[in-house]
């Protein structure tokens, strides 16, 4: 890993972790629900974590710019450039507003098209995954020392599928599961989906639902990084910085 990536590595770890600690003085008490133009939710956490990764992100590297979520339903209309940040401050609000701990801090960086790093961390969980670069994907749990994780290979039999607790056509997602043997299904809520399969404990994430690119930046890093892909379902890899940042669906599979 070059320097300038470790330094940018470490600069997202710790701004994931510094929003996470504010996500987390937010979610032990009682917050208001808002919804946006689009029906989705959002709270004081989802602003209030953003707010301090862009901080963050913008004085470790000033030259990068930062495209994050909140800042693009308020009215933003950034351009994809060589370099830049995809953030989702707090990926997940459903499952945050419904206390089940399933939402996870998502940041990753784009060069050209193609994500080259990311980190997400589930403050719950207190669990962090980091990656920028081929054979780089580590699991921190809590202050530990960060953990090589891998894919593993996708079994002919017994395969585990995983999906999202609160989007997604659940038609075509049944209809896929029945293409396989014998399949073991396990759902989630945010981006650590991703994750799961990166560390080897599923295999496939194939998504059918709506999703903007900092939604899949930083797994997609992670994933990549751990040995899998994530590609359309037209086989093609799939891509960043494109129109209005919305994401075709697409198939995130563990070991090729």
């Amino acid at each position: 890993m070059s320097p300038d990536l470790r330094h940018l590595l470490d600069a997202a770890r710790q701004a994931a972790r510094e929003a996470a600690a504010a996500i987390l003085d937010i979610y032990a008490t009682p917050f208001d629900v808002r919804k946006k133009f689009d029906a989705s939710p959002v709270t004081e956490a989802d602003e209030h974590a953003e707010r301090i990764i862009i901080a963050a992100l913008t004085k470790a590297a000033p030259e990068i710019p930062v495209i994050a979520e909140e800042m693009m339903a308020g009215g933003a209309k950034p351009e994809a450039s060589e370099r830049f940040w995809l953030v989702d401050p707090l990926d997940g609000t459903r499952e945050f507003v419904a206390k089940n701990g399933e939402f996870c801090v998502s940041i990753g960086l784009i060069e050209g098209d193609r994500p080259i790093l990311g980190v997400i961390h589930v403050p719950v969980a207190n669990v962090t995954y980091a990656a920028a670069g081929f054979d780089t994907a580590t699991r921190q749990d809590g202050n530990t020392q960060p953990v090589a994780i891998h894919t593993r290979a996708i079994p002919a039999s017994g395969a585990v599928v995983t999906g999202s607790r609160s989007h997604g056509n659940n038609t075509k997602l049944a209809d896929y599961i029945a293409t396989l043997d014998a399949p073991q299904t396990r759902t989630s809520g945010s981006a650590v989906k991703f994750c799961f399969l990166a560390e080897g404990s599923a295999d496939l994430y194939p998504r059918f639902g709506p999703t903007m690119e900092w939604d899949t930046a930083a797994g997609h890093a992670i994933l990549e990084a751990a040995g899998g892909s994530v590609t359309q379902w037209d086989g093609t890899p799939l891509r960043y910085g494109k129109p209005n940042f919305r994401n075709p669906e697409f198939l995130a599979r563990g070991k090729n």
